[in-house]
């Protein structure tokens, strides 16, 4: 904690500095902020109150929502206000949290990501043994380790951060503080920090897109193997929604972490950010929803059911 003597709060450049992009950027990343609070808390009680969608891999997309929704809440409000002050700062603690929670949902996303991607595989390659390998005891332990496994990592990199020194500037040319921008800005000796991110990386990251990789091509192999034209488009349309959200996903995180910090280009990376940090969450809910008749059908009759409700 000795960074705290030396530096009290942190400047973020944000998105741009110039005075006419901000009211725009205000209204845009209201918007999305707005769209992914509301997407993903309808995919979440969609999926809670019909009975017909507990299921493996509609709990798994709960989860995928809970992630969603707490990644964007970490570094949108504090942007949005930022963007009506002139002074576009943040408190020592803030940006901690910042880097403690984003880096969080970052590693637990990915192995989301990953285990819906084996459901879908137990689903599409063993039918009939998909109830007993993934009953719901698996499910949980799956899910419980996700999250402790996130939230471990993320601490051991945050903690490493408290060892760096900022005494050389304290702005940072990002629009909220995310670990591969705060470990540029530092004075210190970064390597240290650089190799953990990079094992983490290739642990949650890496490791994650092969277990995807490896389940999509059997599921890929299995759905060659049906003869009948439907039974492939139906085999297909249980994975498609996942496989645009894993590329998405997987492309930009990726890119972002596994990179040197001599390859850093601030712009550049800010815009890659925007792409898995507010695109990506507000993208899921509307990609799961179109694609999927099971949740379409479940979010009309939720629907309608707090309609009625408020006419009563």
């Amino acid at each position: 904690m000795k960074n705290q003597s030396s530096v009290t709060e942190f400047i973020l450049v944000g998105l741009s500095s110039l005075p006419e992009h901000q009211m725009f950027l205000f209204v845009l990343f209201t918007f999305s902020y707005m769209a992914a609070l509301a997407g993903n808390l309808l995919i979440v009680l969609t999926i809670t109150t019909s009975t017909s969608l507990h299921t493996p891999m509609y709990f798994l997309l709960i989860n995928l929502s809970l992630i969603n929704l707490l990644s964007i809440s970490v570094s949108i409000p504090k942007m949005l206000h930022n963007l009506l002050e002139h002074k576009k700062t943040i408190a020592f603690l803030g940006c901690i949290a910042q880097i403690y929670l984003f880096t969080w949902t970052l590693g637990s996303e990915a192995l989301v990501l990953a285990a819906m991607a084996f459901d879908r595989y137990a689903a599409v390659c063993h039918p009939l043994h998909y109830t007993i390998i993934m009953r719901r005891e698996v499910c949980i332990g799956l899910i419980s380790g996700i999250w402790i496994a996130g939230a471990i990592n993320s601490a051991v990199n945050t903690g490493f951060v408290l060892q760096l020194s900022f005494s050389c500037s304290n702005v940072v040319n990002h629009f909220f503080c995310e670990l591969p921008p705060m470990l540029k800005l530092s004075c210190s000796d970064a390597s240290l920090n650089e190799t953990l991110a990079f094992l983490a990386d290739t642990v949650f990251g890496m490791g994650s897109c092969v277990v995807t990789l490896t389940s999509y091509y059997f599921i890929l192999r299995t759905i060659l193997k049906i003869h009948s034209t439907e039974g492939k488009k139906k085999a297909f349309s249980t994975c498609s929604s996942h496989l645009i959200v894993v590329i998405l996903y997987y492309s930009t995180a990726i890119y972002t972490y596994i990179h040197p910090s001599s390859a850093y280009s601030p712009d550049r990376d800010k815009v890659i950010t925007v792409l898995y940090s507010v695109i990506t969450p507000t993208l899921n809910p509307i990609i799961y929803s179109l694609r999927n008749k099971e949740v379409k059908k479940a979010l009309r009759k939720l629907i309608r059911r707090l309609w009625l409700y408020q006419r009563e």
